[in-house]
């Protein structure tokens, strides 16, 4: 089996949330719980794979939270060029991971079939439901398919050798996550399907779900795809740029192939 590396970019955060923001149950609704936002690079066998696009500038700014770098520049300052990405993972199309498509102008983007439906279908009628997607984002994904550039999945799917994508939902319609053989074992890339690992580890679901049902189930999954509970990466933990080793000169980056220090 290969080993990958794996690196986390940090491109934006948000420091004004609270536990009622972030459980659905929380012990204490206004308790300070700060969140952050990420894109991950997967390098090995010749292979670059992002998993996740973040948001631009503007997007931020309209959304209220605190703008950090470009991810296609965080690309950059670890050696990835955007345009020559050949494969990027879209977990799902919330407005926060699907907001760079036309800064891969090589890319293919790998997606779920339900992920789609879901985000074009009829529950966007409802505005509760549409609130975290973003309509020119999903216009510019339904562009890329009529493009034939997006490879849709349904369910796991092997997009590299030992790299699988698999479907949990639960966040939203067609939420996919990424499991990647390292060399300290089997890691997988949660994004949303737990936000904090809190989330996942005392079973109290991030506020945003479209089914709770599949995201109690999607913990389990992670679980049981994951060689330990420190191999399961969530989506927005702030732990996680410090308890992972860093990237020399980028103080935003972690490796997430290599051991925990902390």
């Amino acid at each position: 089996m290969p080993h990958y590396e794996i690196t986390a970019l940090r491109y934006a955060t948000m420091a004004a949330r609270t536990q009622g923001d972030n459980f659905l149950y929380p012990d204490d609704h206004a308790a300070p719980m700060p969140i952050d936002y990420y894109i991950w690079v997967v390098r090995g066998e010749g292979r670059t794979i992002v998993l996740d696009i973040g948001f631009d500038e503007a997007g931020a700014k309209a959304r209220g939270r605190t703008w950090i770098a470009s991810p296609l520049d965080l690309l950059r300052g670890i050696g990835v060029d955007p345009a020559a990405v050949e494969d990027v993972v879209i977990s799902h199309m919330h407005w926060d991971h699907a907001g760079n498509l036309l800064g891969f102008p090589r890319a293919r983007f790998h997606l779920q079939e339900a992920e789609m439906a879901y985000c074009t279908g009829r529950c966007m009628c409802h505005e509760p439901l549409r609130r975290p997607f973003e309509i020119e984002y999903v216009t510019q994904a339904v562009r890329h398919v009529y493009a034939e550039r997006v490879a849709f999945h349904r369910g796991e799917a092997e997009i590299a050798p030992g790299i699988t994508l698999h479907l949990v939902g639960g966040h939203s319609g067609g939420l996919q996550i990424m499991r990647v053989p390292t060399a300290r074992g089997w890691v997988v890339l949660a994004s949303d399907a737990a936000h904090y690992w809190a989330n996942i580890r005392k079973r109290n679901p991030f506020v945003l779900l479209h089914n709770l049902e599949a995201m109690l189930e999607g913990f389990v999954t992670c679980e049981r795809l994951a060689d330990g509970p420190d191999h399961i990466i969530p989506g927005h933990d702030p732990l996680v740029m410090q308890r992972f080793p860093g990237v020399a000169g980028n103080p935003n980056a972690v490796r997430l192939d290599l051991p925990p220090i902390g």
